[in-house]
């Protein structure tokens, strides 16, 4: 069974951006842009986790997650607050609300997912999704290890990161400077060509004679996984 996340956000665009990424990993994803709705969905069925913002119309999320740590049922269901409150007390006020962590709005989404990840670990480890498949290519997280046709590959820790990045979206186009961001962080200040340079030594790891090459190289936008590779082989 998929692991269901639900996002409790009013920010409609916010909520797509998130549920895509979400499902890119292999999440089932749900979503309601009212506290109040949440509450009563939530009552239904407990999903294994919750993305929640802080400011929602009907019930704040503040509310919501005292109202949910109060119940059995949601007691220890992992919480993951967003706000756009930085300050080092409105942080404390949500995490003693009963919120498991707190991101601040604007953020990463590679670092919120990463922490969607490292919540479900702790929770529930027999749930987080360690192995990503695409048509004859295998990539563990949890051994760091990459095999294509049953042949383990020596990848670089570099060259890890940038196949796993890229096969969480097949099909989405990311530019260098998304790349730079999703792999090497934000605050890393180096050149973009050095995404060509790993995604050669990429492909060469990956690819032997007569092998069908995985990534795409999108002329003037930046570089895919390539989905046609992941139905057909």
């Amino acid at each position: 069974m998929p692991t269901n996340i639900l996002i409790v956000e009013d920010e409609e665009p916010l909520t797509l951006l998130l549920r895509y990424n979400l499902e890119s990993e292999g999440y089932a994803v749900e979503s309601v842009g009212r506290g109040d709705e949440a509450e009563t969905r939530l009552r239904e069925s407990v999903p294994d986790l919750v993305i929640l913002d802080w400011m929602l119309p009907g019930l704040s999320g503040i509310e919501l997650c005292r109202r949910l740590r109060a119940r059995p049922e949601t007691e220890r269901m992992p919480v993951l607050m967003l706000t756009a409150r930085g300050e080092e007390t409105e942080r404390v006020r949500g995490l003693a609300t009963g919120a498991d962590d707190y991101v601040v709005k604007p953020f990463s989404v590679p670092e919120l997912v990463a922490r969607v990840r490292a919540l479900l670990r702790r929770a529930k480890p027999d749930h987080i999704a360690t192995l990503l498949r695409a048509g004859d290519i295998e990539l563990d997280r949890e051994t760091k290890r990459v095999y294509r046709a049953g042949r383990e590959l020596h990848l670089g820790p570099t060259e890890f990161r940038l196949l796993e990045f890229l096969m969480q979206s097949p099909g989405r186009v990311f530019s260098r400077e998304q790349l730079l961001d999703g792999v090497w962080g934000q605050d890393v200040y180096i050149d973009e060509r050095t995404v060509d340079v790993h995604v050669g030594r990429l492909r060469k790891a990956l690819n032997r004679p007569r092998q069908p090459d995985p990534i795409r190289t999108v002329r003037g936008s930046g570089y895919s996984f390539n989905e046609m590779f992941a139905r057909t082989h």
